[in-house]
């Protein structure tokens, strides 16, 4: 049936049946179980779009009531007839109200989704809803576009099918503990995450999610922005600033280091002619020598700092085991290193980045942990590369951390480059435990990892 017809139909249908009842309210004697029975015409046009049909057929209905009335009417008809038929009517008017205010209530709603509708399809964001179970229930086309995935394919499904591991792993038990403890790891706080799109690569991105109570079910509408571009500038930045650490630690080395290594030479040449000569300034050239040769170490070490990974798959593991010496040398603090196991990283961006992070703990151990004690520890598995910094500082109150400075929030920035996690974990009076783990296979493009340095001695 065409949409044109069916109001008609349904205008005839109902005036058919005010009529039947009209017939019935004149055939029958006066009483309030026939006469209920016009009420149900009212409550049809629920159907009949607009307010118009409503009234209409309230004011129809009265007035079949009322020649019913005129019709029978004689001295015979006691009182409380009419008086249940006032109430009728009154029953009437008042179901013409409650339809009036529901298709009132029923058009705002509909305006409602209308925009929500619109605003779902058109917004950049991905935009996906889950039951209490992680079940998705909605998916836009942002989202779509995001993950690779038809909403037809992701709906029905548990969300943690756009998770990578070892978070996919982890989403059942993260959402069974949120049910039974109220614990918050991302539920009302933004903050960025890995997704896996359907070609099964990884990608940042911002992920916000809000938990909705819709009388007893509970919903959760995750907000999602792939940050994929702004990342790959951020780590462009990053690059071009290690390209010109390098190119200063390769001037140290091949320029300042080497002349001062030439300079070195024939100053100890000259202090063994005149220290073999008797001569009276002797001694002076033996100290300017040693000078010399601690400037020459001094260049030595600041380019070993500017270039801290040789291109080698060891190169991360001799980098750090060189850091803990040099903090000890420098800070006169006890610092270790310990490798478990082989640890072999092969993407110089990501072994650079692990490389600062240990750099600026080890700095933050020192600094403002005044502590005694500094631990790094580089592990890894099939799976992922871990690094963790411990120490026996004074630590922090763990509420705190959102105040720490600048170099907590370059840490937390180059483990997310990486592709990477960072988790700072403090005890006031107790030290802090920094680790950094990032997945083997983290999405560091290979066009974007800086020139190779040359191992300097």
């Amino acid at each position: 049936m065409s949409l044109p017809l069916r109001p008609l139909v349904l205008y005839v249908g109902l005036g058919l049946l005010s009529g039947a009842f009209f017939l019935l309210d004149w055939l029958f004697p006066v009483g309030p179980a026939v006469e209920m029975l016009q009420v149900a015409v009212i409550l049809l046009t629920l159907f009949v779009p607009g307010r118009d049909a409503t009234l209409a057929f309230g004011l129809l209905t009265t007035v079949f009531v009322g020649l019913g009335c005129a019709l029978q009417f004689n001295a015979s008809i006691p009182v409380d007839a009419l008086m249940n038929r006032g109430l009728v009517l009154a029953g009437l008017w008042t179901a013409v109200a409650v339809v009036l205010r529901h298709k009132q209530v029923r058009r705002a709603q509909r305006e409602s989704e209308a925009k929500a509708q619109a605003i779902l399809e058109t917004t950049v964001d991905g935009i996906i809803t889950i039951d209490a179970d992680g079940i998705v229930e909605s998916f836009n086309e942002a989202a779509e576009d995001i993950f690779g995935y038809d909403a037809e394919a992701v709906i029905g499904q548990n969300v943690k099918m756009l998770m990578p591991s070892p978070y996919r792993e982890e989403h059942d038990e993260y959402l069974r503990s949120y049910h039974e403890t109220g614990h918050r790891r991302i539920i009302g706080i933004g903050r960025e995450v890995r997704g896996r799109r359907k070609d099964g690569s990884t990608f940042p991105m911002d992920l916000a999610v809000s938990e909705v109570e819709l009388g007893d079910r509970l919903l959760f509408t995750g907000i999602v922005r792939d940050i994929s571009e702004r990342r790959r500038l951020e780590k462009r930045i990053l690059d071009i600033s290690e390209e010109e650490r390098r190119r200063i630690g390769q001037d140290l080395h091949d320029g300042l280091g080497q002349m001062l290594t030439g300079i070195g030479l024939l100053s100890q040449d000259v202090a063994r002619q005149l220290e073999a000569e008797d001569h009276e300034r002797a001694d002076d050239m033996s100290e300017i020598t040693d000078h010399i040769k601690e400037a020459d170490q001094y260049a030595r070490d600041l380019s070993h700092g500017l270039i801290p990974v040789d291109v080698e798959a060891n190169g991360l593991t001799e980098a750090l085991r060189r850091l803990s010496q040099n903090a000890e040398r420098l800070f006169n603090v006890e610092c270790s290193f310990r490798e478990v196991g082989t640890v072999l990283v092969h993407n110089n961006t990501m072994a650079t980045h692990l490389y600062r992070i240990a750099q600026e703990a080890v700095s933050n151990a020192v600094r403002h942990g005044d502590a005694d004690d500094i631990k790094i520890i580089l592990a890894s598995s099939d799976e992922q590369v871990r690094l963790q910094i411990r120490d026996d500082g004074s630590g922090f109150e763990p509420n705190a951390s959102d105040d720490s400075g600048m170099g907590v929030h370059i840490m937390n920035h180059r483990a997310r480059i990486i592709g990477g996690t960072l988790e700072i974990s403090s005890t006031l009076g107790d030290g802090t435990v920094v680790t950094c783990t990032v997945s083997q296979t983290a999405d560091v493009a290979a066009a974007d990892v800086p020139p190779p340095s040359v191992a300097v001695e």
